[in-house]
C-alpha cells in the first residue's frame, strides 16, 4: 500500500473533512481514502452488498437487539423426506 502527505490543505477544508469522517462513524484518512477511491472510479470494485447496505444506511444507526439465551439445545435438521 502506498503512503501520501497532502501539504498546504486549507484548514477549512481539514475542517469538513473532519466533519464528514464523523458523520459517516470512521476517520479522517478512512474518510480522504473513500473520497479519492470514488474520485478516480474505483468505488465499485470490491464492495459487497452488505457494505452497500451499511453505507447506504450508516445515516440511520443501527438497533441493539436483546438476543434470549437457548433453553434447549438446538435440533438437527430432519433432510428426509
Amino acid at each position: 500500500m502506498a503512503a501520501l502527505s497532502i501539504r498546504n490543505l486549507d484548514d477549512r477544508v481539514k475542517d469538513k473533512l473532519r466533519t464528514m469522517a464523523a458523520e459517516h462513524g470512521h476517520s479522517m484518512e478512512a474518510e480522504v481514502r473513500e473520497i479519492l477511491i470514488h474520485a478516480v472510479g474505483m468505488g465499485d470494485e470490491g464492495n459487497g452488498l452488505l457494505t452497500t447496505f451499511q453505507d447506504r444506511f450508516r445515516s440511520i444507526g443501527g438497533i441493539d437487539l436483546d438476543i434470549p439465551k437457548r433453553s434447549a439445545k438446538a435440533r438437527s435438521a430432519n433432510l428426509t423426506s
